[in-house]
């Protein structure tokens, strides 16, 4: 941000620098939005009742966050996910599918960026995931420390006397996640194709 300029009050959506990214999220999952507060990203809105999928070939970062968080839905439904916060995110390739049902049948929102086109960046990416698969590689972990005082990603933090987990590298290859949601500051989509059919392919 220039000088002079505030950041977005919480609860405001910045639609300048998020608007590319924010527009494909909403039709994917129906109910998406991104909230910048002092520079890092948060998970701050209803989420829809579908839960997508979410795979990269390889992802390597500076710092990792992690804690139990409920996300809920309008209807006021929780769904308990893992929460990961990725400081510098960055990935060979990246997919996100969701299944929608239309009068038409069910629809495949399927986007991908990356590849051959090149690699795909992302700061202060924030993943409410159900489960992740992959090979990974943690640079100085620390694992059951208490949620509130996670800071190897900042503004990822949880309530006092949650299990929380971080480390200040990460490499995992192969990552195949279920997700609720999914934010990002400063996303770089290189080669973004976004895709929608009926009973089309998903990521895995």
């Amino acid at each position: 941000m220039g000088k002079g300029t505030k950041p977005p009050a919480e609860g405001r959506v910045d639609w300048k620098k998020t608007a590319a990214v924010a527009l494909p999220a909403v039709l994917a999952v129906g109910a998406m939005a991104v909230v910048v507060a002092q520079g890092a990203l948060a998970a701050s809105f209803a989420v829809s009742g579908t839960a997508f999928q979410v795979s990269s070939s390889k992802l390597s970062s500076k710092g990792l966050a992690s804690y139990v968080h409920t996300d809920r839905s309008v209807d006021g439904k929780g769904h308990p996910v893992a929460l990961l916060g990725i400081g510098e995110a960055t990935l060979t390739d990246i997919c996100q599918a969701a299944e929608v049902s239309t009068p038409l049948g069910t629809v495949v929102f399927k986007l991908t960026a990356g590849g051959p086109a090149g690699q795909v960046t992302a700061r202060h990416l924030v993943i409410d995931g159900e489960d992740l698969d992959g090979d990974a590689t943690f640079g100085t972990a620390e694992i059951g420390r208490d949620a509130s005082t996670l800071d190897a990603v900042p503004g990822v933090a949880g309530e006092a006397g949650r299990f929380g987990l971080q480390a200040r590298n990460i490499e995992v290859v192969d990552v195949k996640s279920h997700a609720w949601s999914a934010t990002g500051g400063d996303f770089h989509l290189k080669g973004m194709k976004l895709n929608v059919s009926l009973d089309g392919p998903k990521c895995f």
